[in-house]
């Protein structure tokens, strides 16, 4: 059989999504009815002309909801759902509105937006869905007991060492797989680390900052001093009269201002650490994978010659932010207190999933993808900078050649709020740089907001920049 989904390009919905919900639709309407063969991924993205991966996504939603099945060697089937329990939903192009899609695709809310410049998506259609699915068949072959077995708490040998391995090539960081903790995001592991070094410090962190890590400080009543930056990161000068003993830094591509930091800048942090005993940088290695000129920039820890860098990492943007797989490398001193302390924690990622982890990056599927999405990222990324060109007039532009997100910066000083709302009328979201101060008072880029790119097609990256033309001119 074939399916007409009514697909719109325009209205800021994924089509995985779209097509998810029309089917979901169409099934609880009973326009599809129980036992019918749905097409399979491949002639339906080809009907549709989207990718194969965008109706195995929408296939994947709707297995994991029970709305239908997969019958081996046959195919996809509507599941009976006789006595299913309807809750309330808001009505969008005809469907029910865009569900919280698996992986972490955009808001709920995303279909009042045409373009949405969120700086917190990543793209999802070039996702190796049938090389994770083949990895995750293989890992239960066999009834593979030990998979569900009490693991290592610090997370499984084998994916410590594909971590370090990668670590020290791509990043340059020295490490032992003994040193490094695996657990599920950052905020576990900042409050885990918490319990290394106690609540009784003071942490000095950048502004603007990335507030989540932020708030988890807080809500574990740490003292956090918010420290003013120049042009080259965190100010050495300030952050000596700030009385922190705990730096919070991302040197290779700061949040959000995008602000990469030189080696001399790097030089004087350390210093800073040498010259007290307790002292410790947290390096969050945030986003360091995509840059787009240039050599790579070596993680801060690698030059660290005395083990008081503490460096974090994550596989959220790299990956996909619902793994939900981060880490953390001790120095060596905090590797004793933690193993004294808190090793008794179990490690809060499953067996399972560090298995197929370790699978992925070990046999070469990692490398292969971080490649082919720096290449998406670059296109995307270049396709924005060379919109923005018109703009650069009435607005300075800052954050080029790395990361997700770039900054516009009104010249003519117009409040950031008064950009976001004209933005708004538009059917444009932007996002303003006073979410990322710790205290907004402190705002030193009072007429900047934030442009993301990696969700959006390059289709849309120029239908928004027309619309902001129109909206700021």
């Amino acid at each position: 059989m074939e399916l007409m989904i009514p697909l719109k390009n325009s209205t800021g919905w994924p089509y995985y999504s779209q097509i998810y919900s029309y089917i979901k639709e169409e099934i609880k309407k009973g326009s599809l009815k129980p036992s019918t063969r749905l097409p399979s991924t491949r002639l339906l993205a080809d009907h549709l002309k989207v990718s194969r991966s965008t109706t195995q996504m929408a296939y994947e939603q709707l297995l994991s909801e029970g709305y239908i099945e997969s019958v081996p060697c046959k195919g996809y089937y509507v599941c009976t759902i006789d006595g299913l329990v309807h809750t309330g939903e808001v009505q969008g192009m005809g469907i029910s509105s865009p569900p919280g899609p698996a992986f972490g695709g955009k808001r709920a809310d995303s279909a009042r937006w045409k373009v949405d410049f969120s700086p917190r998506g990543i793209d999802l259609e070039a996702f190796p869905f049938n090389t994770w699915r083949k990895i995750s068949k293989n890992t239960l072959v066999d009834d593979n007991k030990e998979m569900f077995a009490t693991g290592d708490p610090q997370g499984e040998q084998s994916l410590r060492e594909a971590i370090r391995v990668y670590l020290h090539s791509a990043r340059g960081v020295n490490c032992q797989a003994e040193q490094i903790i695996v657990g599920a995001g950052s905020e576990y592991l900042l409050m885990l680390l918490s319990q290394i070094l106690g609540t009784g410090q003071v942490i000095a962190m950048e502004n603007p900052t990335y507030k989540q890590a932020y708030r988890v400080f807080d809500s574990l009543k740490y003292r956090v001093v918010p420290v003013s930056m120049d042009r080259w990161g965190m100010s050495v000068e300030l952050l000596e009269k700030s009385g922190a003993d705990i730096a919070y830094v991302m040197p290779s591509h700061q949040y959000p201002t995008g602000i990469v930091m030189p080696v001399k800048r790097r030089q004087e942090l350390l210093a800073w650490t040498y010259e007290k005993e307790g002292r410790y940088l947290i390096e969050d290695d945030y986003d360091s994978e995509f840059r787009y000129k240039g050599k790579p920039i070596p993680a801060l820890q690698g030059l660290d010659g005395r083990e008081r860098v503490i460096y974090c990492g994550t596989f959220s943007k790299s990956i996909a932010p619902a793994i939900r797989v981060s880490y953390m490398v001790l120095p060596g001193p905090l590797l004793d207190v933690y193993r004294e302390r808190v090793s008794f924690y179990a490690s809060t990622v499953s067996r399972i999933d560090q298995n197929i982890l370790y699978r992925f990056m070990s046999e070469g599927h990692y490398e292969r993808h971080l490649n082919r999405m720096r290449s998406v990222y670059k296109a995307k990324h270049d396709v924005l900078t060379a919109g923005l060109k018109s703009f650069e007039g009435d607005f300075t532009i800052r954050g080029e050649y790395a990361g997700l997100h770039l900054l516009l910066t009104d010249k003519r000083e117009r409040p950031e709020q008064m950009l976001i709302q004209k933005a708004e009328q538009a059917g444009v979201r932007v996002y303003g740089m006073s979410g990322y101060f710790i205290h907004e008072e402190h705002n030193t880029y009072p007429s900047t907001v934030v442009l993301g790119f990696a969700s959006l097609t390059e289709e849309e990256i120029r239908e928004g920049l027309e619309l902001l033309k129109l909206a700021w001119g």
